[in-house]
Formats: structure tokens, C-alpha cells, sequence
């Protein structure tokens, strides 16, 4: 299985090329749908063979451990690929459907975006973590630039300004880390930026680009301004890809190579109880529903990292909340998105001045929205409900003051989630009937079906909560298994170098 890991890159890129060169348009469209639900079934053996075997690891071209490029993959990087292959197809779906494709790159672009994930998702490498970035960049300002309305223009001009700035810093972050102790590889730096001033330092520059991508408190601010510039469908693609690939390469980081170093507890912890507060009660002053729902996402990140700062007691049960939390999120905003998106394609506005009465107009697409905004807020039975309660509970364990803060600001950074959900339904949904609207003009059922499907599957990850939980606490310990880690991706040259094995 191991020698298979490239292929999760190289078949969405074959795939790619493709698309950008068949003359028809159907090709294409089956192209980019059927490629991510691969991922998904492929993902699926993956996490089998994960599961039984531990980590896997391929050297590219066969080369000695900490010298070829490496692909490694265990129950954490099998499950992100599942997920974000979900995501992928909702989304792609969506276009699909919305006639986004009609854009003949679309399809290609797209599945340039996700062999860029996948590749993120499986190195283990931090320079090839970077170029892996860049390959999932490089269509997204494509994508940003051929679909959404005017507004793409300037929110483009932030995305890549942001975006080239940050991986200029995340480069520059890699190569000091090469120049200070001579590798890249990550599990030959295992435990090295623990107590290691200069290998902390310049780590730290990594982080802090990785944080940006994934729209943490206080460099936030670019993400719900640029994301709901461009259409649904890819906002869905990268609300469901980008930050959360991020986020799981900080986790890979701070497990693997800071050895979960307590001394960074506090800091964690008020950064993301900041970004909580922030990412809570800052939808409440904007005017679409996608810049709401984008705020949302902002909200979403503190509530997965926050449980970085809880590993002192058990960090198995702490990075498994984490991991389920983002498993919530990644399904429960990619249907809140392509809801919304159903709603602007059928009206023309997602402006919340502009619409209103679609409970009674729309009551299918006002259940499917309702779905969403019942998870992202925590209510049953949706999978936010328990997402909320296993991040609580395994903070709850350390119980200390900085237990009790946290739940406390989980609970009001709740109360604000709510509260902008509240106003969306007020506003857009509620009221008197839209006078400027035909009236027999309603969201077409096909239309809303990909954020629907992922409404369902917030419900199905709510009555199986047991079954996703087990595996969340199987991906957890096989990150926390970082001997593992080192003896797959290095092989006998982990003794030589003197990595724990």
C-alpha cells in the first residue's frame, strides 16, 4: 500500500491535465466529480491500512530515508483525506450543477487544487509541505479569479497578496530551519524544537505562516474578505481544503517536532480564546450571508487548536476532540456555503437587505440551512453538538483555572455563533414576503442538494458519534506514536542520525 501514497498526488494531476486538454465538457465535469470520490474510497483503504499496520511511508524513487522525498501517511492524514475528499465532491457537484464549469479550467484547476491537499496531507517533508502549498495556491487564484461576482477582483488582490506574503515567510521559515540543523525531513526533526532556541525560532516562523493560512486571531481578518468574493463552489472547496490542511500540519508540528512542549500552553490558549470571542460576534456586523458564514469558519479554528493547549493530562483524548471538532466543521461550513450559494444562484443577492420571507417561499432550502446553523452552534442532532461536548470534556480533564476559562469562553464564543445565525434567519429567512421576486421563483431541489447531502451527513455523524469518536481517538494515538513515525519514514536511518525509534 505504502508504494501507492504518490498516486493520491499523481492521479488528480493526470486527471487535471485531462480535463485541460478534452475538447468535451462532460469528460471534464465526470472528471472533477469522480476524481475526489476516488479519494474518498481510496481514502477509505487507507485508513484500513492505517489502522492495522500503523504509519506507512514511501521514499520516492527508493531512495535512503531522509534523502528521497518522502510520502507518510497514518489514521490522522487517511482521515483528512477522506474529509476533504467529501468536501471536494459537494463542492465540485456544486459547480457543476450552478454551471460554474462552463469555465472550461474550472474542472482542471479544481483537481490541480486537491492533488495539492493530498500532497500536504501525506509529506513528510517540510519544504515539500511548501511546494505542496503552492500547488494547491497556484489554481486557487485561477479559481478565484474566473468565478464570483466584481468583488473577486479585489478580494483576489488580497487573497494572493496574503497568500504569496505567507509563503514567502513559511520559505523562509524552512530554509533556517535546513540552514540550523541541516534537515527538513520531519521526522528526523522529532523533538527538536523542544528546548532547541534555535531550531524554536526559526519553527516558529513556520508556524506563524501556517496560522495565517488558517485564519487564526490576529491575522484573521483576510479570510472573510476574500473567501465570499468568489462563488459558492469554491468558496466550498476552500473552506474545506485550505485552513484545515493548515491545521493539520500544526498539529502534525506540534506533536512531532515540538513534543508537545507545555511551555506554549498559555500562549495557545489566549490566542485562541481571542479568536473565539472575534470569529463569535464578528458576523454579527456583516451583510451576506457567505461573510457570516465566514466568520464562522474564523470561529471554527480556536475551538479545534484550543485543545493544543490541553495535552499535559491526556493528550490522546484532547488531540482526538480537536481532530473530531474539524472533522464537524469541514462538513457542517461546507453545507452552510453551498446553501447559500443555492440561495444567490436562484436570487441573484446573498445581501441579507435583500432578502427576506424565504422560510415560507423556500421552506426546503430554510430546513437545509437551519441544519447547518443548528451544527456550527451545537445544537442535536447535528455532529456540532458533539464536537462542542468532547472538546469541553477533554479540557475538562487537566481541571484547572485554564479548564474553566476556556469552557467559559467556548460557551460565549457559542452564545455569539448563535446570535449571528439568529440574524441571518431573521432577516433572510423571516419577515414579509420579498416583493422584487417573482413569486412562484424558489431554490430548484436538485440545486440545493449538495449542501443538503452534507446536512444529512452532519445528522449521520451525530448517531454514530461512538464510531467516529473511535477512530478520532485511533488517529490520535497514531500521531502521538512519533517512534513509529521516525522508523516509517526513515527506516534504519533513524538509529544512525540518533532519532528515537
Amino acid at each position: 500500500m505504502q508504494a501507492l501514497l504518490p498516486l493520491f498526488v499523481a492521479v488528480p494531476l493526470a486527471a487535471a491535465a485531462v480535463a485541460v486538454i478534452s475538447p468535451w465538457r462532460v469528460l471534464r465535469d465526470a472528471l472533477h466529480f469522480v476524481i475526489p470520490l476516488l479519494g474518498v474510497i481510496a481514502g477509505g483503504f487507507l485508513l484500513q491500512e492505517t489502522l492495522a499496520e500503523g504509519t506507512i511511508a514511501h521514499n520516492v524513487g527508493l531512495f535512503p530515508g531522509g534523502i528521497s522525498i518522502p510520502f507518510a501517511a497514518d489514521a490522522f492524514s487517511a482521515v483528512m483525506i477522506i474529509t476533504t475528499s467529501i468536501v471536494a465532491v459537494a463542492a465540485n457537484w456544486f459547480a457543476t450543477l450552478a454551471d460554474e464549469t462552463r469555465a472550461r479550467f474550472y474542472p482542471a484547476l479544481a483537481l490541480m487544487l486537491t492533488a495539492g491537499v493530498n500532497g500536504a496531507l501525506l509529506t513528510a517533508d517540510l519544504f515539500n509541505l511548501f511546494v505542496f502549498i503552492e500547488v494547491m495556491l497556484l489554481p486557487s487564484y485561477g479559481l478565484m479569479a474566473m468565478t464570483g461576482t466584481w468583488s473577486r477582483l479585489a478580494s483576489g488582490r488580497t487573497f494572493v497578496l496574503v497568500n504569496l506574503t505567507t509563503s514567502t515567510v513559511l520559505l523562509i521559515g524552512v530554509v533556517l530551519v535546513y540552514g540550523v540543523i541541516g534537515t527538513v525531513n520531519i521526522a528526523a526533526l522529532a523533538s527538536q524544537a523542544a528546548g532547541n532556541g534555535p531550531v524554536t525560532v526559526t519553527m516558529g516562523l513556520v508556524v506563524i505562516a501556517l496560522c495565517v493560512k488558517a485564519g487564526v486571531f490576529p491575522v484573521h481578518t483576510w479570510l472573510p474578505r476574500t473567501y465570499p468574493g468568489t462563488s459558492a463552489a469554491v468558496m466550498g472547496l476552500f473552506s474545506g481544503l485550505h485552513t484545515k490542511v493548515a491545521v493539520y500540519a500544526l498539529f502534525r508540528m506540534y506533536v512531532v517536532i515540538f513534543d508537545m512542549d507545555t511551555r506554549w500552553a498559555t500562549l495557545i490558549l489566549v490566542v485562541m480564546i481571542v479568536s473565539m470571542i472575534v470569529g463569535g460576534f464578528a458576523g454579527l456586523g456583516e451583510h451576506t450571508i457567505r461573510r457570516v458564514i465566514a466568520y464562522q469558519m474564523v470561529n471554527g479554528m480556536p475551538f479545534i487548536l484550543v485543545t493544543l493547549a490541553f495535552l499535559g493530562g491526556d493528550p490522546k483524548h484532547s488531540l482526538a476532540a480537536g481532530m473530531f471538532y474539524m472533522l464537524h466543521h469541514m462538513i457542517t461550513v461546507g453545507s452552510l456555503v453551498l446553501t447559500a450559494g443555492a440561495i444567490e444562484e436562484t436570487y441573484g443577492t446573498g445581501r441579507l437587505a435583500r432578502l427576506s420571507g424565504l422560510a415560507r417561499r423556500d421552506p426546503w432550502i430554510a430546513a437545509v440551512f437551519v441544519m447547518g446553523a443548528f451544527s456550527v452552534v451545537g445544537f442535536p442532532p447535528f455532529s456540532g453538538l458533539w464536537g462542542k461536548v468532547f472538546v469541553v470534556s477533554a479540557i475538562a480533564r487537566e481541571a484547572t483555572w485554564q479548564s474553566w476559562l476556556a469552557i467559559a469562553v467556548i460557551v460565549v464564543a457559542s452564545c455569539g455563533a448563535l446570535l449571528s445565525m439568529l440574524r441571518v434567519w431573521r432577516l433572510a429567512f423571516w419577515g414579509k414576503p420579498m416583493e422584487n421576486a417573482p413569486k412562484d421563483l424558489v431554490v430548484p431541489l436538485w440545486l440545493g442538494l449538495p449542501g443538503a447531502a452534507l446536512a444529512v451527513l452532519s445528522v449521520a455523524m451525530f448517531f454514530c458519534a461512538g464510531s467516529v469518536v473511535s477512530v478520532t481517538l485511533d488517529a490520535a494515538a497514531g500521531l502521538l506514536d512519533v517512534p513509529s513515525y521516525t522508523s516509517a519514514v526513515l527506516g534504519d536511518v533513524s538509529e544512525a542520525i540518533g532519532v528515537p525509534r
